[in-house]
């Protein structure tokens, strides 16, 4: 993925590269604060502001998704914009990409009772992922 400006968008400065390289590096969905903590390491002194601005301009020029998986839990960031599910493990909060495939004429369905005109979806999946279950059968079945 080649980041890409438009002339009334930022300049694409090299602390601005550094958070895009961070982020397309990511396999784990990361928040600000996770992006920021590694970009720090390439580039001692780089604020925060600079991140969250960074940030934003991504997801608003497509370069990024904003994921917002649960009430409490922070906005992480995706390197992948093209449509993809999720899978959330509410123990760890381990965020996996997974591909739901949802029948297109359930979607045609809802416009009917609910009026509703859909033009996409997208699928949170919560539960534990494997290594939290198989912590949480070994903690269940040794101790007493």
């Amino acid at each position: 993925m080649t980041p890409t400006t438009t002339p009334t968008s930022l300049r694409f400065t090299p602390q601005r590269r550094a958070i895009y390289d961070v982020l397309c590096e990511s396999e784990d969905h990361p928040t600000a604060g996770d992006i920021l903590e590694r970009v720090q390491r390439r580039v001692p002194g780089i604020g925060a502001a600079t991140v969250y601005r960074t940030l934003a301009w991504l997801v608003q020029s497509g370069q990024a998704a904003e994921l917002r998986l649960g009430e409490a839990d922070a906005t992480r960031y995706d390197r992948s914009v093209h449509r993809h599910d999720h899978l959330v493990c509410v123990q760890c909060g381990q965020v996996e990409d997974v591909h739901v495939p949802l029948d297109h004429k359930l979607l045609d369905e809802l416009a009917g009772p609910t009026s509703f005109q859909p033009s996409g979806y997208d699928v949170q999946i919560h539960g534990r992922c494997a290594r939290c279950a198989a912590a949480n059968a070994h903690n269940v079945g040794g101790i007493a």
